[in-house]
């Protein structure tokens, strides 16, 4: 449950991160999206930390209530 903690709370500043760095990027959008793709992997992989995509859609639906609306 500690690992799903630490990912809740990456995912939720990768997608802050995500949404003012698409807003103020001056790069392609498939290159800011090749990065992304290439953080997320990185820290999975360093943390040893393995989801199915049913796992990864219910932590953004999670994410997704309990986020603002913007």
């Amino acid at each position: 449950m500690r690992s799903l903690g630490y990912l809740g709370a990456f995912f939720g500043g990768a997608i802050a991160g995500a949404v003012v760095g698409l807003l103020l990027a001056p790069e392609k959008g498939e290159d800011t999206r090749t990065k992304i793709t290439g953080a997320v992997d990185g820290f999975m992989k360093k943390h040893n930390i393995k989801l199915s995509r049913k796992e990864v859609n219910d932590l953004i639906d999670d994410i997704a209530e309990a986020a603002p609306e913007v």
